[in-house]
């Protein structure tokens, strides 16, 4: 399944052919499952992107964006949208006093936008390294791993009014950015569809270093650079399956399902006081952090565990893997199995990471399941 993160899209969506008959999502997704889009376009410019949402508007349906595919569950019977597969091109870089400005179109291969970046010595996204997808998502749930996030770096965010075609411009402060979120995730193209992102980075060979375990990586060299960095953090994605290569038994996944719970000072403390080794990261809000892997392992299911056609990764547990024969309901109701465990071990909530198309109805982020259907 090497579309997700390919440059050629399959023949049948190949340019820009309006796909007259439904459109199957699964090849274009990392699960590599999910249903129909009733209109399917391929766009490689704004041109094209914006007559796509004046047709999508005729046919009275919502525009829905899809980028690497790699943070998308896609129901089995499909979703009743007008799904844009953004293959957008152009990274503009501007330089400045002391820093460098790079606007850079949604459809762009985000590591490969970061290897640019690092090649040029310039720093700020360097520990992103190695995530799978496209620059215009990563605004959205503001994507982070190693003691770096884009919410840092990111200096504004042009969006496509879906009713005109029109163009706004968002500052940083305007897409209110938090832990794994922002203004838009949530909001479908109710605000807009990502066109372009415009990152500040610094001139600076020298690496954001923030993470224990990337700083463990590196402890040998006395001055690491950008390059060494990269380096590092695509081989620890690498060794937890994090890192998109067919040839990796745990491939078919979303990355991480679940994003790291947010606790209040005083569900902290309950927490601790039964399970003193929780590990945790104080933030300056007063709030802790809390590793959903921990939380899931210590629940009692370990790497590899599996429910039929779905289970954990064998590399990381916050990975749910998608088999052969797997189906969307699959993977949702063994999410509802990672989350009730989790709860009744620890009664923390986990908020699932990926984003739901086709379902009926989400509770905390999860698809409900149909009576009968509940693990």
């Amino acid at each position: 399944m090497p579309w997700p993160h390919s440059t050629e899209a399959p023949p049948l969506a190949r340019g820009h052919l309006r796909q007259d008959v439904s459109q199957n999502l699964a090849p274009y997704t990392t699960l590599g499952i999910g249903g129909p889009a009733a209109d399917f376009l391929v766009v490689h410019g704004r041109t094209s992107l914006a007559h796509q949402l004046a047709r999508a508007q005729e046919l009275g349906l919502e525009t829905r964006v899809l980028g690497g595919g790699s943070n998308l569950v896609v129901a089995d019977e499909g979703v009743a949208s007008s799904v844009v597969l953004m293959r957008t091109r152009g990274i503009r870089f501007q330089a400045e006093s002391g820093s460098v400005l790079a606007e850079v179109e949604a459809g762009e291969s985000w590591d490969e936008f970061v290897r640019q970046t690092v090649e040029r010595g310039y720093r700020g996204l360097e520990c992103l390294s190695g995530i799978p997808g496209t620059v215009g998502a990563t605004p959205i749930q503001n994507v982070g791993a190693y003691g770096q996030e884009v919410a840092q770096t990111i200096e504004s965010v042009t969006v496509m009014d879906p009713t005109d075609g029109s163009l706004t411009t968002l500052s940083n402060e305007a897409c209110e950015f938090s832990y794994r979120s922002s203004i838009f995730k949530g909001k479908g193209s109710a605000l807009g569809i990502v066109v372009s992102v415009t990152f500040r980075l610094e001139e600076d060979p020298r690496p954001t270093i923030a993470f224990k375990e990337l700083e463990a990586a590196l402890s040998d060299i006395a001055e690491p650079t950008l390059a060494d960095a990269r380096r590092a953090v695509v081989a620890l994605r690498r060794k937890k399956s994090m890192v998109y290569d067919v040839s990796d038994p745990n491939h078919r996944s979303c990355g991480s399902f679940f994003t790291n719970p947010v606790l209040p000072a005083a569900a902290f403390e309950r927490l601790q006081r039964k399970h003193t080794t929780v590990p945790h990261f104080p933030l300056p809000d007063g709030t802790f952090k809390v590793p959903a892997a921990w939380l899931i392992e210590k629940s009692g299911l370990t790497r590899g565990t599996r429910l039929g056609p779905v289970g954990l990764s064998t590399a990381h547990t916050l990975a749910i893997v998608a088999h052969d024969g797997a189906s969307a309901k699959d993977v949702v109701r063994f999410a509802h199995v990672v989350r009730r465990q989790v709860e009744e071990t620890f009664d923390v909530r986990l908020r699932p990471e990926p984003e739901f198309w086709g379902f009926a109805e989400l509770e905390d982020g999860l698809p409900v399941l149909p009576d009968g259907q509940e693990p």
